[in-house]
């Protein structure tokens, strides 16, 4: 028999550095989810990653207090300011330009994010991350 959904979750969460202090103990608390087992399960899924990377993550938990988590991907905008070099984006993106990427670089965090996109095919994804570069002043040479 299948376990009684009692509610999801969704988090960002850096990578390797979930920990009982807020925001995540407290969201977890609530709910009445193991907070310690969640950071351990999160941290030990998350050690392949580079630490701190903001991650994603949908918890479903159940009524018998379980939970499972699905971890995504760092988003887009995490990837392109890694590549670009930059703290934050353009405060005016369509005027100024806040940084520049390759062609290679969007290609190369288009296959990194494609199991999140929702694209068929790479070139697909690589239009989905333009417009985000786009829509944070960094232009693609």
């Amino acid at each position: 028999m299948a376990k009684k959904v009692a509610g999801q979750l969704k988090l960002q969460v850096p990578a390797g550095k979930a920990n009982p202090s807020p925001p995540v103990g407290p969201a977890l608390g609530q709910r009445g989810i193991n907070i310690m087992e969640f950071c351990k399960a999160f941290n030990a899924k998350t050690q392949e990653m580079e630490v701190g990377a903001p991650c994603p993550t949908v918890i479903t938990y159940y009524v018998d207090k379980s939970f499972t988590m699905e971890i995504k991907t760092p988003p887009a905008s995490y990837y392109l300011k890694k590549a670009a070099k930059l703290k934050s984006g353009a405060k005016t993106p369509s005027r100024e330009v806040a940084g520049t990427v390759t062609a290679k670089q969007v290609r190369e965090i288009a296959e990194a994010k494609m199991a999140d996109l929702n694209a068929t095919d790479i070139d697909g994804a690589m239009k989905i991350i333009l417009g985000s570069a786009r829509s944070m002043g960094i232009e693609v040479k």
